[in-house]
């Protein structure tokens, strides 16, 4: 069982990586349209869900929060 939640790790972290780089375009896009409300709430809502992920993978990995 341990292998499986080593790829869940590596999965999660993965999707860490995409959530990053949406949230790196997001602010792109804020910059270019200077539209701060819409593109802002995306950022923040990003930064939540990538800190979520953040946590789940040190939990998969048998790290402490």
């Amino acid at each position: 069982m341990t292998e499986s939640f080593e790829e869940l790790a590596d999965e999660v972290a993965r999707i860490e990586e995409r959530v990053t780089d949406a949230i790196f375009d997001a602010v792109r896009a804020q910059l270019r349209a200077d539209d701060a409300g819409a593109a802002g709430e995306l950022e923040r809502r990003l930064a939540k869900v990538r800190r979520s992920l953040v946590k789940a993978e040190a939990l998969l990995r048998g790290q402490p929060e």
